[in-house]
């Protein structure tokens, strides 16, 4: 029988500009509340765009290029999330000159985040620095500015993207999650052995939740 004093452990495969992504996020917490599931979560990197140059691209321009979506389906999209986002707390302020980035160095300084125990702290102010605010996550100084708000060393963060003294580690964690079959985000790994993919919902989640309970019982 497993030891259900143990946190339930939750890997979750993620990238900064991913909208469901929060969204995903989002719910599984409020599924998480709800049950009252005691769980530790552990982010991983994943680029949805790789070979994003630094000047980024516009994110209209980009959707239809990478999906092939008419603007009118963007469009909906944008205002489906929005909505979801609402009713999560979470808050989309999409425009039409909004970027897409390059989002490397964002994952370097969540692995920096990780070994002082706050990558989850830093995780959550990316993407509201991104889909709230607007902000360019490929801007150095952007990234050690949202670093320093939630409370950082902004000499430390800048030092780190600086000499990407965690590029090959970085490398190594999407490496790993590339070879096990993760083709997109968000990928939610429940006690490191059950996979899931995509926004599930927060009652696909909770029912998730409570069959695992069963199953560790």
């Amino acid at each position: 029988m497993t030891d259900q004093t143990q946190p339930l452990r939750i890997d979750i495969v993620s990238d900064v500009v991913c909208p469901w992504c929060i969204v995903g996020y989002r719910q599984l917490a409020q599924a998480l509340n709800d049950t009252g599931t005691a769980h530790e979560i552990h982010w991983h990197p994943f680029e949805l765009n790789p070979e994003m140059p630094a000047a980024g691209q516009n994110l209209g321009e980009h959707i239809t290029e990478k999906y092939g979506s008419t603007r009118e389906q963007s469009l909906e999209s944008r205002a489906r999330l929005t909505e979801l986002g609402e009713s999560l707390g979470f808050t989309f302020n999409f425009a039409d000159d909004m970027r897409m980035h390059n989002t490397f160095n964002t994952h370097q300084l969540i692995h920096w985040a990780e070994t002082q125990g706050r990558s989850h702290d830093l995780e959550q102010a990316l993407f509201a620095a991104h889909f709230t605010d607007r902000r360019d996550l490929s801007d150095i100084n952007v990234l050690v500015d949202v670093a320093q708000a939630i409370g950082f060393d902004a000499a430390e963060a800048k030092a780190v993207l600086e000499d990407q003294r965690y590029a090959g580690e970085v490398r190594q964690k999407e490496s790993f999650w590339v070879q096990q079959g993760i083709t997109g985000v968000p990928a939610v790994v429940f006690d490191r052995k059950h996979l899931v993919t995509g926004a599930q919902g927060t009652e696909n989640y909770a029912s998730i939740l409570n069959q695992l309970a069963d199953m560790r019982s």
